[in-house]
């Protein structure tokens, strides 16, 4: 099956500053496909790329069937970082324009309206400014805009950025309905947690390169099981200094740790059970964070040079 998104060998300037390089990735269909990175790696660079906002300098984007993103326009949904809906409008009109623009019918337009402002608690907010509205609602509003007119390709970049634990647990149900329906999805964000619980594949990227890309379960067992997660009560300041130790992440009483291959993970525990309190101890495959810090740490210290 064709990729949904083919990216090859792209390569993007701006003046004396290449935001992305010799960037390659594939999209597989119905997936959620991470494009992962820190601030100012070129995720959004190449989301617009994608999106025929910028053009590359270098290397071919394909779009839905090999389609240009002119023709293919009407069946991607995508939800910029920098939010913005018409502000004057009211809600329900706006959400309804965005609807016709994409190729609906006015009837269907109006009950899909209905149906996403009424899921999301804003049917009372549907004759309201979208400037009267919160700036969660006002999220909201344009993630219904979004995925109102039921693409075939959702781009979403950084789509829980400050939202509230309620309402990204619903955009994250909904995000998830959507990948069961078929439709493709790329999800860019710097917050590893999400991505880890909602990708099946990633590219993660660091000042504009590709340094870690692949099905996120396959790349999680290529780690192996060498990470300790502990929850405990006391003094753990002492665990760092154990011997098989190579790296730990602290969060007060909870730990994460990069043990040696050869460490024994049953003397570990024992050792730490002498002077705390532990109520967890799990060996596990290394977080989808400790694996980001660590690529974008090897390749700053290949290459120091800044990028944006």
């Amino acid at each position: 099956m064709s990729p949904v998104i083919s990216v090859s060998d792209v390569t993007k300037r701006f003046g004396d500053v290449t935001a992305v390089r010799e960037l390659s990735f594939e999209v597989p269909q119905g997936t959620i496909f991470g494009l992962l990175g820190p601030n100012g790696a070129g995720k959004t660079t190449t989301l617009r790329m994608i999106l025929g906002i910028f053009l590359p300098d270098e290397g071919s984007i394909s779009v839905l069937d090999g389609q240009g993103v002119e023709e293919a326009k009407d069946r991607i949904g995508y939800l910029p970082e920098e939010r913005g809906l018409y502000r004057k409008m009211k809600v329900g009109d706006v959400l309804r324009f965005f609807c016709e623009i994409k190729g609906v019918g006015k009837e269907t337009a109006r009950k899909s309206v209905n149906y996403w402002l009424d899921r999301f608690g804003l049917a009372d907010w549907e004759n309201k400014k979208v400037e009267e509205l919160s700036r969660g609602m006002q999220q909201k509003a344009q993630f219904i805009a979004t995925i109102i007119h039921q693409p075939d390709l959702l781009i979403l970049d950084e789509p829980f950025s400050g939202m509230d634990p309620v309402s990204t647990a619903q955009m994250k149900d909904i995000v998830i309905e959507q990948k069961n329906a078929g439709t493709t999805i790329i999800l860019s964000t710097h917050i590893m947690e999400q991505a880890e619980k909602l990708c099946d594949e990633i590219c993660l990227i660091n000042k504009g390169t590709a340094v870690l890309k692949g099905s996120l379960a396959e790349i999680k067992r290529s780690y192996g099981t060498d990470s300790v997660h502990i929850r405990y009560s006391g003094d753990g300041s002492f665990i760092e200094q154990l011997p098989g130790i190579e790296s730990v992440d602290d969060y007060a009483n909870y730990i994460e740790l990069k043990v040696s291959r050869d460490a024994d993970a049953s003397a570990l525990l024992r050792e730490i059970c002498t002077k705390v309190a532990v109520t967890r101890f799990e060996v596990v495959e290394p977080s989808l964070n400790r694996i980001f810090i660590e690529k974008v740490t090897q390749t700053d210290e290949q290459d120091p040079q800044d990028s944006a």
